[in-house]
């Protein structure tokens, strides 16, 4: 049985005439001892750039093979993977991890903050990685994203001493580091309370309104609904789009 994507677009949605992102004939398949397990069926799927799109599906769809498809963590089997007009599924390992650290935002449903560095330490660090300009630039710039992220008199506490929110509003603020053309958020939502996480989608919407692209996978179907456009995913086949 195919796998289901059924495609929803709001009215007023932002597509530009060239898609931002593109999978063509995308197949993936994961070798599991002597079995081949097929996550992806040939999809064909486009986002276009300032779309704010949300990706559904039961447990085992495909979802997160799309992300990690979409960002370059993982590789097609078959099929071409574009964003921005540039071929990722072409790129050395080198060549994503500097493509990744300068266009994309990845923040995840657990958070992954290192439990030992304070909130501004945390947020600093992909521009530490990719030694972008001064310590004090880098610094400055974490800083004002903490800011905008509304955690900006939170700075120097560790993420013990913070909620649940606030930690995912640092992983938010550490994404945005290198002002990412594209934010990817896999479950960004899913180990928060509803109240909470309908205030990061509200932080999602308002990125996507300073032009960023943003795609994420989501459980709640509610949340998903807030999103402009919406991709179903049923055993790794697109069916409508």
């Amino acid at each position: 049985m195919g796998e289901e994507v059924v495609v929803e677009r709001a009215a007023g949605q932002v597509k530009g005439s060239e898609p931002f992102i593109e999978l063509a004939g995308v197949e993936k398949t994961y070798r599991m001892g002597r079995l081949d397990y097929p996550a992806l069926r040939g999809i064909d799927l486009e986002i276009g750039a300032g779309e704010l799109v949300a990706v559904v599906g039961p447990s085992g769809s495909g979802k997160t093979t799309i992300l990690n498809l979409v960002t370059g963590i993982d590789r097609p089997t078959a099929g071409t993977v574009t964003v921005g007009g540039r071929r990722i599924d072409l790129m050395s390992e080198e060549e994503l991890a500097v493509w990744r650290g300068e266009h994309v935002g990845v923040v995840f449903q657990f958070f992954q903050l290192l439990p030992t560095l304070s909130a501004l330490e945390n947020a600093v660090l992909p521009l530490d990685f990719a030694r972008r300009g001064s310590k004090r630039d880098r610094f400055e710039r974490a800083r004002r994203n903490l800011a905008l992220v509304g955690l900006g008199d939170q700075a120097d506490h560790l993420p013990a001493e913070l909620s649940g929110g606030q930690q995912q509003r640092v992983a938010i603020a550490r994404a945005l580091a290198a002002d990412p053309q594209l934010i990817v958020g896999d479950e960004p939502t899913g180990n928060l309370d509803s109240v909470t996480a309908a205030e990061m989608f509200e932080l999602f919407k308002r990125l996507n309104g300073e032009g960023k692209t943003v795609l994420y996978v989501t459980h709640d179907l509610e949340l998903a609904k807030r999103a402009n456009r919406i991709v179903s995913i049923r055993d790794g086949a697109v069916v409508a789009a």
